[in-house]
């Protein structure tokens, strides 16, 4: 058997996935209240439109898009408006966002909602009716779907690219999506491909899931242009210009999105999100998330409402273990640690990770030694080692013009391998943020 497409470069870090892979998702009790951000995507923060003392259900529209990439946000769960305050937010600092009391005794239906058949209408309102969703990308960068789904006219669309990879360590949502969820995925499949007039989609899944591979094939309707592809076993093989450079050859240029090259690149739980709304007319409220790591004492794969806060999501799976260490929004790879279980879980937030003192193991930083291992790791072929030393001395407007920062994922795979133990990719993130700082003033 021939070697599985892959892309160049890369690194292989453990997997850990068997501490879920096989749990079945479960759906988490609803908690005694909500926190739900007005900045839950990318683009601009949402608007509110409940005040409080207002009452809302499930389903229910509390916050419009401020602009065109940007989302609304729905009522997670029934009850009323306590107040819109700054709250601490995933991404480290606070946001406004607004807190709601769940009803004890409400039995949580979300309010019925009309949505018209998606083969009865232009494919522009399909994509209108996305974005009343509030549905954004649910593999991390939370992009709101709607903007996707109207590429620049220079640049056709031929093929939908669904990511199944799901290559950070811990996280198994996206394959239990693929196992419970399949008729699902399908089913978005053929909403956005007639939203893009489109007929072609390939599934991108990493090897290591022989299970979802089988069942995608299985549930594949005749009448659907879908392939399931599998992939081979690498880090970041579900990033967005890896895969479209696995399954297609395609490479997409520095600076571009994927259009420029005819691929629109969508998460498989995104893509069963997009099902879910025409189907039953429910909004992107929920989406199951891992719950992972050997400092937490029940790990599994649960169904979780958005605004729900980590200290609720900690007790129900059974709380800390005497080592735990760390908590981490996302994967170990591109995650962010936090500071306070205060934090609400988000739209991007596909797992939780709770790792012991064995797991994060602190070592000293020590000078750069020039070994190059970076050159066979960056899967953009930067030179992380120039990236860094101008990061040392603030000197972020080369960083960009020179050493092209813009092409950097933030992936991590040059922290995952320098001997040094440099934090290569926190410098990263640092310049870009200081960067977009000095753009906005």
């Amino acid at each position: 058997m021939g070697r599985l497409p892959t892309f160049r470069n890369g690194v292989h870090p453990p997997e850990h996935k068997e501490l879920t892979s096989g749990i079945p998702s479960r759906r988490l009790p609803f908690p005694e209240e909500i926190i739900l951000p007005l900045s839950q995507h990318l683009g601009r923060p949402a608007e509110a439109l409940v005040k409080p003392g207002d009452r809302v259900e499930r389903g229910d529209v509390i916050a419009k898009a401020s602009g065109f990439i940007s989302s609304r946000v729905h009522a997670s769960a029934a009850g009323t408006v306590k107040s819109i305050e700054h709250w601490p937010h995933p991404a480290g600092a606070m946001q406004p966002s607004i807190r709601i009391e769940v009803d004890p005794h409400s039995t949580q239906l979300q309010r019925p909602r009309l949505v018209p058949h998606w083969d009865e209408v232009p494919a522009e309102q399909l994509s209108e009716e996305i974005s009343k969703a509030g549905i954004v990308g649910l593999g991390g960068a939370a992009f709101p779907m709607h903007v996707k789904l109207r590429p620049p006219e220079d640049q056709p669309v031929d093929v939908l690219m669904v990511n199944g990879c799901e290559c950070e360590p811990y996280l198994t949502s996206d394959h239990r999506t693929m196992l419970e969820r399949p008729e699902y995925v399908h089913q978005g499949i053929r909403i956005v491909l007639r939203a893009l007039g489109i007929r072609r989609a390939v599934i991108g899944i990493e090897a290591n899931k022989p299970d979802a591979i089988e069942v995608m094939r299985d549930t594949a309707p005749d009448d659907l242009d879908v392939t399931v592809q599998p992939l081979e076993v690498k880090y970041p093989q579900g990033a967005e210009k890896m895969l479209i450079k696995a399954v297609t050859g395609r490479e997409v240029p520095s600076g571009k999105l994927p259009s420029a090259v005819g691929a629109l690149v969508q998460n498989v739980a995104t893509t069963a999100s997009v099902a879910l709304v025409f189907e039953t007319g429910q909004p992107l409220i929920e989406r199951i998330m891992t719950i992972s790591g050997r400092g937490i004492r029940r790990p599994g794969n649960w169904v979780i409402p958005f605004g729900t806060k980590l200290s609720d999501v900690i007790a129900a799976s059974g709380g800390f273990t005497e080592d735990a260490a760390e908590i981490v929004f996302g994967g170990p790879m591109m995650g962010q640690s936090q500071a306070t279980l205060d934090v609400p879980v988000l739209k991007a937030t596909g797992g939780i990770l709770v790792l012991s003192n064995a797991e994060c193991k602190r070592q000293d930083i020590l000078p750069c030694i020039r070994c190059g291992k970076f050159v066979e790791a960056c899967p953009v072929f930067l030179n992380p080692q120039l990236l860094g030393s101008l990061a040392r001395v603030e000197r972020f407007e080369e960083m960009a013009e020179e050493a092209d920062l813009g092409d950097c994922m933030l992936c991590g795979c040059c922290s995952f391998v320098c001997p040094s133990n440099i934090p290569l990719s926190q410098m990263f993130a640092m310049a870009k943020f200081q960067l977009g700082r000095l753009a906005r003033q």
